[in-house]
């Protein structure tokens, strides 16, 4: 007698299965990696923080050995000998790249307020306020 030969039963995944897969994994992908690839923005955000923290400590260093904040046309010289390099520049990516500098304007308003321009920081000499030149970290 002859036989038909039994189909044999292929184990594998059909293109729906493998469409539905792909989708789901990129859908994963699209959630997850902003929060995963930011740490570069967050890294900038917490060096700022570290060099106010570190200009405030010298701006208090100065006041206990001069009896009085330094000037505000003069803060970056007169704080040389308190902290050491250079004098740190902005780096969030919150101010824009215009006011990623080291540079200080003067401010009179009490609580300290935005200085207009395209400087970095922003100081008060009356009352020692150091603070990023932006709205958004205004609270740092």
């Amino acid at each position: 007698m002859f036989t038909t030969p039994k189909r044999s039963r292929r184990s594998a995944f059909s293109l729906v299965e493998l469409v539905v897969v792909v989708l789901i994994v990129g859908i994963l992908a699209a959630v997850v990696a902003p929060k995963m690839f930011d740490t570069a923005g967050e890294a900038r955000d917490s060096a700022t923080r570290a060099s106010l923290a570190v200009v405030r400590d010298a701006i208090e260093l100065y006041r206990s050995q001069n009896g009085s904040y330094p000037s505000a046309a003069n803060i970056k010289t007169d704080l040389r000998n308190y902290y050491k390099g250079t004098f740190p520049k902005v780096q969030t990516s919150k101010v824009g790249t215009a006011k990623q500098n080291n540079d200080v304007a003067a401010s009179t308003a009490d609580p300290i307020t935005v200085v207009t321009g395209n400087n970095g920081w922003a100081y008060n000499a009356a009352t020692g306020e150091f603070v990023v030149n932006h709205t958004d970290c205004l609270a740092w």
